[in-house]
């Protein structure tokens, strides 16, 4: 077993009986669970939404040579710049560039999964740049030295008394401040830095082809601050974010809000279409996207596979997932956690390395049932392990393992040439760490059933 699937294991063993976070879990999804049921109420057919979400992204991921360029063109044209990176090195590259060329030495930062896939903030700070997370929640896990734990809310595995212990330690907060002295505080501190930093970055939630133009939701307002205020706006947006139209947005900004927060609309929807032209008051000199490939072409060649990229990041899987809300996020030591990220990022990174997180789901099916754009994200974790098995990607021992008993399992005499005491001490040998350490473990009969069913057929007949 490789490191990654063995740290897995152990961060899952410590998590699933670690019953304070799991009391901060359940709490805060189970006030998702309500407001998302009372949002999801509004929609008056959800199934007919959900079903022409998959077949928009469907048309996308099918026809996603012509999208890109289209949105490309249309962004060139009122003089934003485009720049396509492969991976996570070229993105950071680019970026480093951009900052330099403008002798900028500050960072405000939006939310945004796509930075924190390329691990921007350490980067910069590499180079001497400093990058601060606007978001709250994200600003929270920065001070804290910690990934985010969850796609939409990067702090719920922290309770308000641990926030407020950390606002405590690093500003001298008092320790039984209340969440809008929390809020407050906040806001103090990160409103000079939107007046004072030299380059923007943000995420975007969608591409719009037709208009060449980017989409932003958030609830704060900090998004638009981090885009409005600094004379460079930097977004970095996977390839698979790409909508045909601008019409679209009518039916993805409501399913992203009501599977995401159990909004109708998210507070602030933003749609930005290059830097400022002349006659505007507002927005950045100049506006670059960079388009992330870093690995998702590798999952769009996975025909069986590649709706995994229909994806728009609304977090209702994980919150579904019973095995994220016993093991949590950071057990995953991905970018994306959860049933979503199980599935793509064994192609994003690598499956050798994380062929582990397909097998790490009930599948119950739950993911499936709630994703807004009907992604068959169970099916997806099974196809996953078949491509590691038939990829030879599960290691030797457990190649061995799986043959010897296919082996046994379809022939009766193979099964029964060792007796119970053999069985037994495999069991007690080779599985008790895995299988039965809280759990007992099988006893085995001395003789199997077949050959107790031939004794006693001979006693009576005697």
């Amino acid at each position: 077993m490789i490191k990654t699937a063995e740290e897995f294991l152990e961060k899952s063993d410590e998590k699933a009986f670690d019953l304070s976070h799991r009391k901060t879990i359940n709490y805060n999804i189970g006030k998702y669970n309500v407001a998302v049921e009372r949002g999801l109420s509004k929609f008056e057919n959800l199934e007919a939404s959900k079903k022409k979400a998959h077949v928009i992204k469907w048309r996308v991921m099918e026809n996603l040579d012509k999208f890109l360029p289209e949105f490309e063109s249309n962004f060139q044209r009122r003089g934003g710049k485009v720049i396509w990176a492969n991976d996570a090195a070229e993105a950071q590259r680019e970026i480093l560039n951009i900052i330099k060329k403008n002798n900028g030495k500050s960072v405000i930062k939006s939310k945004s999964m796509t930075t924190e896939e390329i691990h921007l903030n350490e980067f910069l700070e590499s180079n001497q740049i400093e990058s601060l997370e606007s978001d709250l929640g994200e600003y929270i896990v920065q001070l804290l030295g910690q990934p985010p734990y969850h796609i939409v809310t990067p702090a719920m595995h922290l309770s308000a008394t641990d926030i407020a212990q950390l606002f405590h330690d690093k500003f001298g907060t008092p320790l039984d401040a209340t969440p809008p002295q929390l809020v407050q505080k906040a806001r103090e501190l990160l409103r000079e830095k939107y007046l004072t930093a030299d380059i923007g970055i943000s995420g975007g939630n969608f591409l719009i082809a037709d208009t060449g133009s980017i989409a932003l939701t958030e609830n704060e307002g900090n998004a638009r601050l981090s885009t409005t205020f600094p004379k460079i706006h930097i977004a970095i947006v996977g390839i698979e974010k790409v909508i045909p139209s601008m019409a679209d947005l009518d039916l993805f900004w409501p399913l992203l809000a009501a599977h995401g927060t159990g909004q109708n609309l998210t507070v602030y929807n933003s749609i930005l279409s290059g830097p400022r032209q002349p006659g505007e008051t507002d927005g950045p000199e100049e506006m670059y996207v960079i388009l992330l490939d870093n690995g998702r072409t590798n999952l769009l060649a996975q025909k069986d596979q590649r709706q995994g990229l229909y994806c728009i990041r609304c977090g209702a899987c994980l919150n579904a997932c019973p095995v994220y809300k016993n093991i949590g996020g950071h057990t995953y030591n991905t970018t994306y956690s959860g049933p979503i990220g199980s599935v793509i990022t064994p192609h994003l990174k690598g499956m050798e390395e994380f062929k582990h997180l397909s097998y790490a789901s009930s599948l119950c099916g739950k993911c499936s049932e709630v994703c807004p754009v009907k992604i068959d994200i169970h099916k997806m974790l099974l196809l996953n392990r078949r491509d590691a098995a038939s990829g030879h990607e599960n290691g030797k021992k457990e190649e061995m393992g799986w043959s010897m008993f296919n082996k046994m399992m379809q022939k009766r005499k193979w099964m029964d040439f060792f007796g119970g005491k053999f069985k037994n001490f495999m069991l007690k040998t080779f599985f008790k760490k895995s299988w039965g350490k809280y759990r007992e473990m099988p006893q085995v009969a001395d003789k199997s059933f077949a050959r107790q069913w031939e004794e006693l057929k001979k006693s009576k007949e005697s």
